[in-house]
């Protein structure tokens, strides 16, 4: 009875709310993940990306305008990585906030000596526990310019993360998952790269990956979303991980 309620709700708020058809080429022009899938996944994306814009405030700031076309876009970019885990994903949160370009948000943190340090650091994009994403759009419209790299499935995937605590590269698996494999494969790859990287090796990877094992899952998420076969040819494991995960093979 419940799921019949919930298809329901679904097909009215499609109904109401449709993507108009120009909005939609539009993203599937300019998202590469989603282009790339066939016709019935992409239907299944559109629903998506409808409930999300329907569920989460997108909201820009500091003199932003975003079209329709563009929130369709960011939308259909947030909408990859849970287009077989479903919108109850993306449960907790409830905005997107947009800044025209890289932001600098002001940190603070005391060292051991109790000096308290400012910290000034630009970033592209960043997802808070039970709060917002927030996301540069010059960033979001830079997508696909730089191989394997998508802010916006990077910060859905420390939100996936956060779906059971603290981001810390261990989402919630499926029922079924070998968590013992997962913790394996994700943790020699981190110690491989490690070693790799301090050696002056170039990574197949975005080194930011190393920053700790949360970010390590996003890089991870964003290559295995927009240049499938890299993760494949050059971490096999964790693109096994990665696709049970997802329940999706992007190849």
């Amino acid at each position: 009875m419940f799921d019949a309620i919930k298809r329901w709700r679904i097909r009215r708020i499609v109904a109401r709310h449709p993507i108009a058809e120009p909005l939609w080429r539009h993203a599937l022009q300019h998202c590469g993940p989603a282009r790339r899938l066939g016709a019935s996944d992409q239907a299944t994306l559109r629903v998506l990306a409808t409930l999300f814009l329907q569920r989460k405030a997108i909201e820009p700031v500091k003199g932003l305008h975003l079209t329709g076309a563009d929130r369709v876009l960011l939308a259909t970019h947030a909408c990859v990585p849970i287009l077989k885990l479903g919108i109850e994903w993306f449960d907790g949160w409830r905005s997107v906030i947009v800044y025209p370009d890289a932001f600098i948000p002001r940190r603070e943190h005391t060292d051991a000596a109790g000096v308290v340090h400012q910290t000034h650091t630009a970033l592209a994009g960043e997802a808070w526990g039970r709060g917002p994403v927030i996301l540069s759009w010059a960033d979001v419209l830079n997508i696909g310019e730089q191989p394997g790299h998508n802010v916006v499935i990077h910060e859905m995937a420390h939100k996936l993360d956060m779906q059971n605590g603290d981001a810390n590269g261990f989402p919630p698996l499926p029922r079924r998952a070998d968590r013992r494999a997962w913790t394996e494969a994700f943790s020699d790859a981190w110690h491989r790269l490690q070693h790799a990287h301090q050696n002056g090796a170039e990574l197949p990877i975005d080194p930011y990956a190393l920053e700790s094992p949360a970010e390590f899952f996003s890089v991870v998420s964003e290559v295995f979303f927009e240049t499938p076969a890299t993760l494949q040819q050059h971490l096999p494991d964790i693109y096994r991980q990665l696709a049970h995960f997802y329940r999706q093979h992007p190849l």
